[in-house]
């Protein structure tokens, strides 16, 4: 059909008129195909990524205070670390937000704000915390795979044993909680 069309614009049937119209349209149909679609509803599916969740619009939580933190246990590190129960929250973006303390062997504390999206095993660390209170927004924040090693150890055991189960966030925030607290991995898994 295609052909029968570019013979008759060849052989100058169409005015221009006529032509620019047929074009219009033609560009027109061809943008609305399934598949050539390049709107919002796009998906990478030829190099496995998906279309771009809108994130929530996150407020930075109150720094941690020593009686909101949640201890949890991550082997294979030096560090202690905690979660901030007050600072959990389970967003409509499909995002677990949270503040986290990670202590060193020899006392020294770091804080951050961080997010897990379990439906694509990645983490994020929104800011950095400091003594004085303060949070400085991280730079580079962007989503990242949570790996099974190196330092983003505390990662993997939120994701695998508390915040996701099976690509899916584990529960309510007062669940995880009490997950945390009583050490239930939400994937059956002893500590």
């Amino acid at each position: 059909m295609i052909d029968q069309i570019d013979n008759l614009l060849q052989k100058n049937l169409f005015n221009r008129k006529s032509r620019a119209t047929y074009l219009l349209a033609s560009a027109l149909a061809i943008a609305s195909l399934p598949g050539l679609s390049w709107g919002q509803e796009h998906s990478d599916a030829a190099d496995g990524k998906d279309k771009a969740v809108p994130e929530f619009d996150w407020q930075l939580p109150a720094p941690p205070l020593a009686e909101n933190l949640l201890p949890f246990y991550v082997s294979g590190t030096r560090q202690s670390f905690a979660i901030d129960s007050k600072s959990l929250t389970v967003d409509r973006d499909g995002v677990i937000r949270y503040a986290i303390v990670g202590t060193s062997s020899a006392g020294a504390k770091n804080i951050s704000y961080e997010g897990i999206r379990c439906s694509s095993n990645e983490k994020r660390i929104y800011a950095i915390g400091h003594a004085d209170g303060s949070w400085t927004r991280a730079r580079d924040s962007e989503w990242q795979p949570i790996a099974f090693k190196g330092t983003t150890l505390q990662h993997a055991e939120l994701a695998q044993n508390y915040f996701c189960k099976d690509g899916l966030i584990a529960g309510k925030v007062n669940q995880i909680l009490q997950t945390i607290r009583y050490r239930r991995p939400a994937q059956g898994q002893q500590l």
